[in-house]
This record gives C-alpha cells, structure tokens and sequence, in this order.
C-alpha cells in the first residue's frame, strides 16, 4: 500500500467532516463542522494558488491520501503568521518569588499569565491520522512532510515555529483544566468554549477573560496536574516535537492546559537536514545501503511527499520505482528529502 501527503481540495470536504467526527473534541483545527471546514479548505486553496514569495497570514492544509483506493486516512496543516486575525492567546507558566524579613520566610509560587508572545509565528497544527491507520508510520509521515513544505517555501513560514498539543481532556470529554479557569468566568462548558472559538475565533477570551495573575496553587488539584501536560493520545506527538528540536517553554494553551512547544524553524531537525537532488529511478534490489525517507516534490499546489528507499549519491537520488510512481516523478526531477 502507497501512501501519499498533498494540498486539500474542496472535493475532501466530506472526508474531512468524517474524520472530524472521530477526533473526540479538544481539536480546535478540525471541528465537526462542516460550514468551518469549507472555509478552511477555501483559505487553504487560495494559499496554494498564491505565487507571491512572501510571509503572510496564510493556512495550508494537506490530506493523507491512499493511492490505490483514493481515501482520505489523514489531514495536517500550517498556519504561516499566528495571530493577525485574531490575538494568539496563551497562558505563560512562571514563578513568582516573596520574601518576608519578619517571618524571614521565601515563597514561591507558580502563576499563569494571560499574554501574546507567541504572535507571529508559523504553526505547525491540524494533524489528525485516522484510528485505523495508526501504524507503519504514517503519522510521521503527515507530521515531518509539513516540514519539508516549510523548507521547499522558506520565504513563506517566519523564524520561529511553535505547535500545540492537546491538554488532558477525559473520558467525558471535559477538561479540569477549563473547568477551574475559564470555565470560572464563562458560562459554557468546555466543549463549547471550543466549538465557539473553532467557529468564531478567541476573542471573546480577549473581551471576558480576566487579565490578571492566576496563582496556580489555587486551583483543585485536577486541574494544576494537567498543565504543560498532553494527552495520553499526544504523547508520541510530543516526544516526535522534541525529537525535532522543539521543546516547552512554559506555554500552555487557554483552553485546555496542553503544552505549546517551540523551536527556531531553520533548526527544526527536518528543515535543517533536508537536501535536494534530481533523481534516477532505480531498481533497488541493485541496493544494499537504501535508507527509507521522506520525498517531496512540486512548488505549492504540486506538492506531493511519501516514503521511498533512496541512496544518495553526490550529484543525484536513487529512488525506488513504487515511490517515483507514488510521487509521479520521472528522472532528472528534482525533490527534497530527508532520511526517516
């Protein structure tokens, strides 16, 4: 079975909805609804047809694609300049420190802060791989060809990349983390409180949300274990964000408590070891030093990227025939890789 990452199309729009249904909430990116999702696809192919070679407030979104039956098994997406739309909100984890001469006694607390710093990053978000397909790699696949996309399109993504992971939502669909902070100040649930800001944007956050401090001691202790912390769904995610270079500095989402990780885009692991050759198509069974790789090809609405056995040479790739098919490439063509 071939497997293949391209642009989204309107014609993905009932694919999308389906896979939506199953993300279980707390997937602001991907809502089950269907008049959201075709914006989204409606801004995403005017990304993909805009030529200019410039930083922007752009949304790409790409699917996962089984070549042999043409399902839809996966999405993922890049957001290109957060927060010009609307404010991008976090809650930054800090410490506070006070001392008492009288009671010569030092406390330190942790508190969370309302703030924008993370306005005007690129965002690496929306990745969704279909529950049966979580094997053979394919969700390393949806996640590192967005980086492949960043360096094919240097000019379009800004310096620094930050991707948020999913708080600890439970069995119920609720989260502790809401339900002690904003879920203090608003009168709608936590499923709510995400469908609105999927649908509508954050700034009702902006409007109601107080500004001040919140001492983290205060809160139950449900909702201080969840801070920074993913959910169990998301843990490979974040061990595959570190693996990249990304890490967690303290950001956590407003809603759910889910750590935002960040990393310098030119350092990302993928983007900074990724190279570009022509190919050959080759028969591989010639080979005994084939590494498996991702492979990307095409400028913008071509792009295309799957695995593929490779040997690289000093002024070409070798490359397997099913892949070069996969990718439809011919010899001589030009692609980015990276090795998995």
């Amino acid at each position: 079975m071939s497997f293949l990452i391209r642009p989204a199309r309107s014609s993905d729009l009932q694919a999308l909805y389906e896979m939506a249904k199953l993300t279980g909430g707390g997937f602001t990116n991907l809502p089950a609804n269907r008049p959201a999702l075709e914006s989204k696809l409606e801004a995403s192919e005017q990304a993909f047809a805009n030529s200019n070679d410039e930083l922007t407030d752009e949304r790409f979104v790409m699917v996962l694609e089984h070549k042999e039956t043409g399902a839809i098994r996966g999405t993922c997406q890049l957001f290109t300049k957060v927060g010009q739309v609307w404010p991008f909100y976090s809650y930054r984890l800090s410490t506070w420190t006070q001392h008492s001469e009288e009671l010569d006694k030092t406390i330190r607390t942790e508190i969370l802060s309302l703030v924008t710093d993370l306005e005007g990053c690129s965002e690496a978000g929306g990745l969704f791989l279909h529950p049966n397909e979580r094997a053979g790699g394919l969700g390393l696949l949806l996640a590192r060809s967005r980086y492949l996309f960043i360096a094919m399109h240097r000019n379009r993504f800004a310096d620094q990349t930050l991707a948020e992971l999913r708080g600890v939502i439970d069995d119920a669909g609720e989260s502790a983390f809401w339900d002690n902070v904003g879920g203090k100040f608003f009168d709608m649930s936590f499923a709510e409180a995400d469908m609105f800001n999927a649908l509508n944007g954050n700034q009702f956050i902006a409007d109601l949300m107080p500004k001040h401090p919140i001492y983290v001691d205060m809160l139950d202790e449900a909702a201080r274990k969840v801070i920074g912390r993913p959910n169990v769904s998301g843990r490979a995610a974040m061990r595959m964000l570190e693996n990249e270079g990304f890490s967690y500095e303290g950001y956590v989402d407003i809603f759910d408590g889910g750590p935002s990780m960040i990393a310098k885009t030119d350092r990302i692991s993928s983007i900074a070891n990724a190279a570009s050759l022509p190919i050959r198509i080759t028969d591989m069974s010639e080979h005994t030093d084939s590494i498996k790789a991702l492979v990307a090809t095409g400028h913008l609405s071509e792009f295309r990227c799957a695995y593929g056995q490779v040997v690289a040479a000093k002024e070409h790739l070798d490359i397997d025939k099913e892949a070069a098919a996969t990718l439809n490439i011919a010899d001589g063509d030009h692609v980015t890789y990276v090795a998995r």
